[in-house]
């Protein structure tokens, strides 16, 4: 009558924002970086100095969205981009994002949380999340 899930734990939460904290100086770029839970469910936030103010939303939103189904943000854009009907429909999801910055996070095959990172192109914010994970061993995705 009941299922046992993982949840992210607040140390691990922490240690992947101090990694992307560090990732994001290496990188010269002010990122807010957001950590929630397998329910979506906000774990740990921080905005770096002089991140834009549109950042802190994305950054959750990105999250948000790698814990709904379990995928890393930019994986949508495949799975939409020739299908009319999604293409032109899901889109208008609100809090979905379908650019890169959003992984989940996995242990031991479960997902356990997600990680969102905006402030720079998506390419910066995806480099920024892979050492995030790297950083507490989870899978990149």
């Amino acid at each position: 009558m009941s299922i046992v899930k993982r949840s992210i734990d607040g140390a691990t939460a922490q240690r992947m924002i101090e990694a992307a904290i560090e990732k994001s100086r290496e990188l010269k770029k002010a990122m807010c970086i957001a950590v929630v839970n397998e329910a979506g469910q906000l774990k740990a936030f921080h905005a770096m100095d002089g991140a834009g103010h549109l950042a802190i939303q994305i950054a959750q939103d990105k999250a948000w969205t790698a814990s709904s189904f379990g995928i890393a943000t930019h994986v949508w854009w495949d799975f939409i981009k020739n299908d009319p009907p999604l293409l032109h429909g899901i889109v208008h999801t609100p809090r979905l994002t379908i650019f890169g910055g959003g992984y989940p996070v996995v242990e031991d095959g479960q997902m356990i949380g997600a990680i969102g990172v905006s402030g720079g192109h998506y390419t910066d914010d995806m480099e920024v999340a892979r050492a995030a994970l790297e950083a507490v061993g989870a899978p990149v995705t």
